[in-house]
């Protein structure tokens, strides 16, 4: 799947195609995500139970959901390239705690998440429920640092997506992220978080 084929991808939210784009080049990357395990973490056999459920609830085709997956396989591939992008990911708890599909699929994925954590160009961290009003975010947020070292952000609600250009609005989320990492658990504390939920993985 080429990546000016997402651009027409009426599965996908509205703002999200022109993000992925510049997702491809950008030379680092800050995620923090809500209740699912984030695209760019993903197994294929974690988004396709994702997905199905979405075709469950009749909100998407099953065409639609193969497209979504297979996007997913497209912008993790992006980032394998050289020089590797930095990739600073933030989980929320519930993350990791929130079952999808069989026993297998999350023990994979769990394989899936101690792996990148391994890798030199990654951090991985958990925001623990025990936070609480000290997390500066409550909905999925993402900042690219561009090639030029320009910023921009991405955020989402249930229907739309928002890219940010602009740095007066950009670099207050980017001083929130970084926030955000001081409370979070440490990469050591957090994979000790997700083993330990792998053991007990309903």
């Amino acid at each position: 799947m080429r990546q000016s084929q997402a651009v027409r991808h009426t599965a996908l939210i509205e703002g999200f195609p022109e993000y992925v784009t510049h997702e491809a080049r950008a030379s680092e990357v800050r995620l923090y995500e809500v209740g699912v395990i984030p695209g760019l973490l993903q197994t294929s056999e974690y988004a396709t139970a994702l997905e199905a459920d979405t075709v469950r609830r009749e909100a998407i085709t099953p065409e639609q959901a193969e497209e979504r997956v297979g996007l997913v396989t497209t912008r993790q591939a992006a980032l394998k390239r050289s020089p590797s992008p930095l990739i600073f990911a933030v989980l929320d708890e519930g993350c990791i705690r929130r079952p999808m599909g069989t026993r297998a699929v999350m023990d994979e994925q769990f394989t899936r998440l101690l792996e990148f954590a391994e890798q030199p160009n990654t951090v991985l961290q958990v925001a623990p429920f025990a936070m609480g009003a000290r997390r500066p975010f409550n909905l999925p947020v993402t900042v690219l640092t561009m090639p030029d070292r320009s910023l921009m952000s991405y955020a989402e609600s249930a229907h739309r997506g928002h890219l940010e250009r602009e740095s007066t609005f950009v670099l207050p989320i980017l001083t929130a992220y970084h926030q955000l990492q001081a409370e979070a658990l440490s990469q050591a504390e957090s994979v000790a978080m997700i083993e330990q939920v792998r053991k007990g993985t309903p």
